[in-house]
Formats: structure tokens, sequence, C-alpha cells
């Protein structure tokens, strides 16, 4: 059974070492379990585009999210200057369409060496005042085995109208917990964060 994670965002397709037969970001496999990519901190890919964003782009430092599979990029858009009467949606829409066809390229060019960097497809959003613009974003199908109990919730959650597949119940249900275990979640990633940090720090072997 297959899920979708959708995460928004505009993906740019996995090029450099994920292109050709080597099966995506990193070279990871087509069959079989995939092998974890390269640990790596938030700060550390903050970092990174930090120092490869042009200073111009975003009025401050990126927000970054990332999982094994793909890294969002989130940066913020000067606000347009504005004469009396004018319409600030439309200017913050125009704003933000001009920013993705004028960066297209640069942008690539950047996912691509990030890529190779982190072994992650790269996926950007930006906002600009109250307007947030997410593109097309990289949806991953997840492999699951459920018992007929967990099944029956799916498939009430279908006859009830809220999803129309299992898959797609299956999506709803993690949204659902996001929306509402968000804290808790939360410090789980904290707390991961902290102990890979402890463990980098520790005694390396001297083999």
């Amino acid at each position: 059974m297959h899920a979708k994670a959708k995460m928004g965002m505009f993906m740019t397709p996995p090029q450099g070492k994920g292109r050709g037969g080597r099966g995506g970001p990193g070279g990871r496999g087509r069959r079989g379990r995939q092998p974890e990519p390269k640990s790596v901190t938030t700060e550390e890919i903050r970092s990174w585009f930090a120092g490869n964003l042009p200073d111009d782009w975003f009025t401050g430092p990126v927000t970054v999210v990332h999982d094994r599979d793909e890294i969002v990029v989130t940066g913020d858009l000067a606000k347009p200057k504005l004469a009396k009467g004018d319409d600030a949606e439309i200017a913050s829409q125009a704003r933000v369409k001009a920013f993705r066809e004028d960066t297209r390229e640069h942008r690539m060019a950047i996912a691509d060496r990030a890529q190779d960097e982190f072994e992650r497809t790269v996926s950007w959003a930006v906002t600009c005042g109250d307007t947030e613009k997410r593109f097309t974003s990289a949806s991953v199908p997840v492999m699951t085995r459920l018992h007929i109990e967990e099944r029956a919730t799916l498939d009430t959650l279908i006859d009830a109208g809220v999803a129309r597949s299992r898959s797609e119940a299956i999506s709803w249900a993690v949204r659902l917990v996001a929306e509402n275990e968000a804290e808790w979640i939360d410090d789980l990633k904290a707390a991961m964060e902290k102990v890979e940090k402890v463990r980098d720090a520790g005694p390396k072997s001297t083999r």
C-alpha cells in the first residue's frame, strides 16, 4: 500500500548524482530498502544555503525543513512598495511569480549542488507579506503493512467521505497527528538532534 506524504513547495527535479540508473538523490537504489542518506542537522543545511544563496534574494535567513528524502527551503521576499489604493495581495503575488521566473536557473544550480552535498531533493517556497507560495513538491511513496483493525479505520474514513482511498486516508491521518501533536513531535525532533550532536562529539574509532 502506498501513501503520499504531501509537503508542498517547488521541487527541483533530482539532478547530478540523482540522475540515470542510480535511483534518485544520492544514488540510492530503486529496489529493496533504501539506505539512509548522510546524517545532517538543520543548522548545517541552513548554514550551507546561507553561503550559497545570493544576499539580495531574501530579507533574512531562510527557513529549512528536511527529512531523509527532501530539503524544503523557504525565504521571505521584500514587500512591494505601494501607492495609496494599490492592492497589496496582487502586488505580492506578482513579486512571487517574478522571483520564481527570474531565479529559476540559479535556484536549479544551487539545488544541484545541495543534492550532491546532502543526498536529498531540494524544494523551494517563498513568502511575501501575507502571501505564501508553495510550489510543487516531492511526493514520496511509503510502504506499510496494516492489520484488519487498522484497515477498518482507513475504510471508515473512506466510507465517511473523508478520504477517497486508503493511501489518502493514511496521508490524512499523518496530517492530523502533525497538527494535533505538533509540540510533542517538535520535542522528539529536538531530542533526536541532541543525541546526534552528542554522538558526533564522542570518541572516534582508531581503526
